[in-house]
């Protein structure tokens, strides 16, 4: 393969227009262009049939799609798919041996989630979350990124879609940004940016950095209101305090269509408990805020006790009690390790399959 072919995927309308004048093409070839690759998801150059023959030609002795399907897939008893994307994190051929991240479908009545990742494994390496023991393998590109929406086999039938997979978003600004500007354009797929949340532990400069470039719902991984709990639990605390994280949410408005909500993982007598209600009250009061409990999924090598029931409603009852809207999250897909806090492709480099689409 021809090592200076450049991907179709992630690249703006304006970054097409530049593209195809350098290729002698008219500017309308790039709108044509999003059109197929952005609204239509197709995969090889044939099927671009407003585009002629010669254009055609030329476009794919430059340029591939970027659309790679995945190459496998496991289906929960509740109806949770997880599939196994290759991703490429800037590799300049797609003929080097890519690494694999992992995508979770969560059909729900009427709704349709899609969770996905922007890091081969985490940086962030919080105690109770199987993909930061992973380690870190490299930055999606925002190709790597959008391949796991627009080759999705029910892309159809999604409502939303959450930045909750493998990375921490935030770790990687830049594509996913450049990923939701793409989603929300109205060359891309010109959803709301009201049905994209993107999640962080907190990452200093960058949160206030989305907060201001993106329109997107932003969740925060809370898990302890107290300093000194989180920073054993979440390293990153260190770097950005859940106080510092809290201020700066303070400054942004969420009393209109963007949410703001707080992730919160129930561990039985350390994070659950009474005085944690009333810290957690105490942090974010006033704040316009919603909170998701959390059940804990176990993992190997760490010794966490996950809260029953009892002490999750306790908990989810306090809290409303007190002014913050509490729910507790629906575990899915646990039975193929697709739930929260599970995903790792830590021996997926092996897979093999020829189920890609050029």
């Amino acid at each position: 393969m021809n090592e200076s072919k450049r991907t179709l995927l992630g690249m703006t309308l304006s970054e097409l227009k530049s593209a195809v004048k350098e290729l002698g093409m008219p500017q309308f070839t790039a709108s044509q262009i999003t059109q197929w690759i952005y609204r239509q998801g197709v995969g090889t150059f044939d099927e671009m049939t407003n585009i002629s023959k010669a254009n055609r030609q030329t476009l794919s002795e430059h340029f591939e799609t970027g659309l790679t399907a995945p190459v496998d897939s496991q289906h929960s008893k509740d109806g949770t798919i997880k599939y196994l994307f290759p991703a490429y994190c800037g590799n300049t051929t797609r003929d080097d041996a890519p690494h694999y991240v992992e995508t979770v479908y969560i059909p729900d009545k009427e709704r349709a989630t899609l969770c996905v990742s922007c890091q081969v494994g985490c940086r962030m390496n919080c105690l109770f979350c199987q993909t930061g023991k992973q380690g870190f393998e490299g930055h999606l590109t925002a190709a790597d990124i959008l391949n796991q929406i627009y080759a999705l086999p029910m892309r159809e039938s999604l409502t939303n879609i959450v930045f909750m997979g493998q990375g921490e978003p935030m770790d990687n600004l830049d594509e996913v940004l450049r990923a939701t500007e793409i989603l929300t354009a109205d060359y891309g797929l010109a959803w709301s940016p009201k049905r994209i949340t993107v999640s962080s532990v907190g990452v200093k400069g960058k949160l206030k950095r989305f907060l201001d470039e993106s329109e997107c719902h932003v969740a925060i991984s809370l898990h302890s209101p107290i300093h000194e709990q989180r920073l054993k639990l979440m390293p990153a605390e260190h770097q950005m305090g859940i106080e510092d994280t809290v201020s700066l949410l303070r400054q942004y408005d969420f009393s209109h269509q963007r949410r703001c909500s707080f992730e919160y993982i129930c561990f039985a007598g350390l994070n659950d408990t009474p005085t944690h209600a009333r810290e957690i009250v105490r942090l974010l009061k006033g704040l316009e805020c919603r909170v998701n409990l959390i059940r804990f999924h176990e993992i190997p090598g760490v010794d966490l006790p996950g809260s029953d029931e009892k002490r999750m409603e306790a908990l989810r009852d306090y809290l409303t009690a007190h002014g913050i809207f509490t729910t507790i999250r629906a575990s899915r897909g646990q039975d193929i390790l697709a739930a929260c806090g599970l995903l790792s492709t830590a021996r997926k480099r092996e897979v093999k399959s020829d189920n890609l689409v050029e």
